[in-house]
């Protein structure tokens, strides 16, 4: 029984998962300390740097991140050093091209910038952006390699650090936002100067980057840059667009429950998707068509099973969520904006059901070096998003309805996506299901064998 525990322990599926379960742990826990620390207008300030910062990211590691897991996943000792340096290169080229912009933007338009709640953004995240590339970097490469334990310390090191700062500010102190980004700002150098002297980083190896491992990334990241700039999005999107409407900053706070709370159905969303792509990717360098059919059908049904359940609970505990994550200031309907939140929470599990075919496709489509079709589906995403944003808020005035167009634009999204990954592969659905029964059916047969048999 030992030697099966430890073997599932070790399994990459569940280093991932619980990785993922604790980096969200302290991520729940952190936002449901600052929206109980500052007003609702200085929380939306917060949630405005982090969702703005998170969507710059996207841009500046999305050129080169799906690519690097690919060509990673079957690259030999020298041509992987040359990925692994070419990654470094384009990461630290787009880390100076993207904060000089910023720079720039904040000097010429500084007043525009502060009204509309985005100062902390364009002051900090410069700065941010360097600290931050050498673990973002060495994250990417771990991935690759399906190295999850080491995943787990790094991220739990910066999640589970800066929580610390969170709890300790509550408890005993009252910083200001200015002062808790310092603090951000120290824990991410000590855990990116952690990689740097690991070597998990593989900045050192920028040197021997050639023209054609460049191209090569470029190649491919020209089409994940987008495609991972419109994922992020249809995340912030709406934070963005509401924050621009006549609803302001305290519209963001209440909103950002709701959206927070999503991440909980994402949590073993991320981990699957994390082992799965590597994999898919693998077999399609090496030929094998049918084990990629055959991860997606596997991780698909065990997704979409998982997430019927996780969508129920969301929907009937809605309230409770509400309350953990928020606090009783956000419970009931906004006396200003007559808003319930809890309402937007309930639309938003219905969303969750939808997720797992959606991502699925997607990373389906790059696997098999498709990333134009992907591209193409969630620019289609993107914009039935924008549209319905903008409807919902400057004409229905409701932020109901934007969580409603979430719902309308994944629809759209996995459509598109199986269509596309159908013309490829030339899928059967009901696979997708009977795996999904497979799969489950296989863990019940290890837990089985690890239980003592009766005398």
């Amino acid at each position: 029984m030992k030697k099966a525990l430890k073997k599932i322990t070790r399994e990459a599926n569940f280093l991932s998962l619980t990785g993922n379960v604790a980096i969200a742990f302290f991520g729940f826990a952190g936002f449901a300390l600052m929206a109980r620390t500052f007003p609702v207008d200085v929380f939306g300030q917060w949630v405005l740097y982090i969702s703005s910062g998170t969507f710059i990211e996207m841009f500046r590691f999305g050129i080169t991140n799906t690519a690097i897991i690919r060509y990673l996943s079957g690259a030999e000792h020298e041509d992987r050093l040359k990925y692994v340096g070419s990654n470094g290169l384009i990461g630290l080229v787009a880390t100076i091209f993207i904060t000089l912009i910023l720079v720039i933007c904040h000097l010429v338009f500084p007043v525009p910038i502060k009204h509309a709640g985005y100062e902390l953004f364009f002051t900090w995240y410069p700065l941010l952006a360097f600290v931050n590339l050498p673990f973002n970097t060495a994250l990417v490469i771990m991935q690759a390699d399906l190295k999850f334990g080491k995943m787990l310390l790094v991220k739990s090191l910066i999640s589970g650090g800066f929580f610390f700062v969170l709890l300790v500010n509550y408890l005993f102190f009252k910083m200001t936002l200015v002062q808790l980004i310092w603090a951000q700002l120290l824990i991410t150098l000590i855990t990116s100067a952690l990689c740097m002297m690991k070597g998990w980083d593989g900045l050192r190896h920028i040197r021997k980057a050639t023209r054609q491992t460049n191209k090569t990334l470029l190649d491919f990241g020209k089409y994940t840059t987008f495609t991972l700039i419109g994922t992020n999005l249809l995340r912030s999107a709406d934070t963005l667009i509401i924050s621009l409407s006549p609803l302001g900053t305290a519209a963001v706070a209440l909103y950002s429950i709701p959206m927070k709370l999503t991440e909980i159905q994402q949590i073993p969303l991320r981990s699957f998707v994390a082992t799965a792509f590597p994999k898919m990717s693998r077999a399609s360098i090496q030929g094998r068509i049918e084990e990629v059919k055959s991860v997606f059908y596997t991780y698909s049904g065990a997704m979409t099973y998982l997430f019927i359940f996780i969508s129920l609970l969301t929907f009937v505990f809605a309230g409770f969520f509400v309350l953990l994550l928020g606090g009783r200031q956000y419970m009931g309907i906004d006396p200003v904006l007559g808003v319930n939140t809890v309402t937007i929470v309930r639309i938003f599990s219905l969303y969750g059901l939808l997720l797992p075919i959606d991502r699925m496709t997607g990373i389906g489509l790059d696997s098999i070096n498709k990333p134009a079709m992907n591209f193409i589906k969630v620019l289609i995403m993107v914009l039935a998003n924008v549209i319905g944003d903008c409807v919902a808020v400057f004409i229905f005035k409701s932020l109901p309805m934007v969580a409603v167009a979430s719902i309308v634009f994944t629809a759209i999204g996995v459509w598109v996506g199986y269509r596309f990954l159908d013309r490829e592969l030339h899928l059967q659905q009901r696979i997708v299901f009977t795996e999904g029964i497979r799969f489950y059916k296989e863990i019940y047969s290890k837990l089985k064998t690890m239980l003592p048999r009766p005398s």
